[in-house]
């Protein structure tokens, strides 16, 4: 196996022995599964570049250089062509979105296989040998050999080139690996993963080939201090179409987080039902159970049967939210009781609601804060928190999950905060000790001067 670190700067010698430059770059065609390599560019004297086709010229090569079957007067140099890519200029340093480990990374050398005459690329060293071996041959021996003594194993972290896919044609910093269609087949929350760690025009380009379904799922799944930027930057149009898709309280915590010509502009471009929802729940203060509630769930009335409400239940639209429980309001609308979804498989068709609900039942006043729902959710072990007004009208639920998102924010700004007083610490730590250091060294120097 070659690496194209090993190669680089190498010298190219013509037929006769004659040194004619050092090797610079290597083109492939993007085509093939394991392309070959097709051009050979190397710099001449006085550094000018020159290019020519692999498989006309090259005679021999290894890790030492490359020798030319002919001598430098019979060279005929080509330009690169539009299906070739350049390993060292395209490539190198360039980041990949490892689908597989679900992470962003950097390309830090390119492996090559040796094929009789031909030499092809096998794929992307993305670990710390390919730093190592960009740096110097020798060091990622030392350190593989020193690791090895003390029972540790440096493996490479080869990414396979069948398994990337060129985002674009001007290799705009980005690239796929393993094909836009696997992209879409990850979990949302694995893309998500994957779009936090791009910058604004990487999430960009690779956002583009999610479909609306996929995207959508995606922005919820991100963290909240990315889902406003990235509304943000999108197109209007398309922006408004994912937030009228998503649940509506996820959509209001990132209008919430919009300028305030961005979200009035979104929500205008809106369906009339999604901005009405959105709008009011914009109206509750953000950190309350009003502010983190969603108006998505299922209710029926106590004279209802039991037929009647799975019949209810059976039409929900598919994409509608995990339903847990089934709410009960009286003759005036208000929250009289709950139904499990248990209750209603075990119960005659023809039962009224009213007689199998549960009516010793909990509940919310919207201005309750986030912290306090959270700690009686998982203090009565409920699925889901109603939320009702003064009257006792059923305004949303507040579910587990964003009792577990409001406790995690709140883990996430205490751990900030660590972090913050712990590299204050270190940095107080050092200058103390840069101190005593130079204190130190100021006695030694007036000793010997002395």
């Amino acid at each position: 196996m070659l690496y194209l670190s090993q190669m680089m700067g190498k010298p190219v010698t013509d037929a006769t022995g004659e040194k004619i430059g050092t090797i610079s770059d290597l083109a492939i065609s993007t085509g093939e599964v394991f392309p070959r390599i097709t051009s050979l560019a190397f710099q001449g004297p006085g550094k000018v570049p020159f290019m020519i086709s692999w498989r006309k010229y090259v005679e021999e090569f290894d890790e030492d250089g490359i020798i030319l079957g002919v001598p430098a007067h019979d060279i005929r140099f080509s330009y690169l062509q539009p299906d070739e890519v350049l390993l060292a200029r395209d490539l190198m340093n360039r980041q990949i979105v490892d689908t597989q480990g679900m992470k962003v990374v950097r390309v830090n050398d390119l492996k090559l296989s040796v094929s009789g005459s031909q030499l092809r690329l096998l794929g992307a060293e993305v670990g710390t040998r390919g730093i190592l071996r960009g740096l110097a041959p020798w060091l990622e021996r030392a350190v593989v050999a020193v690791a090895r003594a003390f029972g540790k194993k440096i493996d490479e972290q080869i990414i396979a080139w069948n398994y990337m896919d060129l985002l674009d044609r001007d290799l705009s910093e980005v690239q796929l690996s393993v094909t836009h269609k696997r992209l879409d087949e990850l979990h949302p929350a694995d893309v998500a993963d994957i779009l936090e760690q791009l910058d604004p025009q990487q999430r960009a380009n690779v956002f583009q080939h999610l479909d609306d379904a996929q995207a959508t799922e995606a922005i919820s799944e991100m963290d909240d201090e990315y889902q406003a930027d990235f509304i943000e930057n999108l197109d209007t149009k398309r922006a408004a179409g994912l937030l009228g898709n998503m649940d509506p309280d996820d959509a209001a915590d990132i209008v919430r987080d919009l300028s305030y010509e961005k979200a009035e502009t979104l929500l205008r471009l809106m369906g009339m039902e999604d901005a009405t929802e959105i709008r009011r729940l914009l109206g509750y203060k953000d950190g309350t159970a009003g502010g983190m509630m969603t108006t998505q769930f299922v209710a029926v009335h106590d004279d209802d049967t039991v037929g009647e409400t799975i019949e209810v239940l059976r039409e929900l639209p598919e994409d509608h939210p995990t339903v847990h429980y089934v709410y009960v309001l009286n003759e005036y609308d208000e929250f009289v009781g709950v139904l499990s979804l248990r209750t209603l498989v075990l119960t005659d068709d023809s039962t009224r609601v009213s007689a199998v609900m549960f009516d010793d039942v909990i509940s919310v006043p919207p201005d309750e804060t986030e912290e306090d729902v959270a700690a009686d959710i998982f203090k009565y072990d409920l699925p889901a928190m109603p939320v009702v007004d003064e009257h006792n009208m059923m305004l949303g639920i507040v579910t587990v999950d964003d009792a577990w998102d409001a406790i995690e924010e709140d883990v996430s700004g205490d751990k900030a905060k660590l972090t913050v007083l712990k590299g204050v610490g270190i940095a107080v730590a050092a200058v103390l000790f840069l101190a005593l250091y130079t204190l130190v060294l100021f006695q030694v120097i007036g000793y010997s001067w002395r």
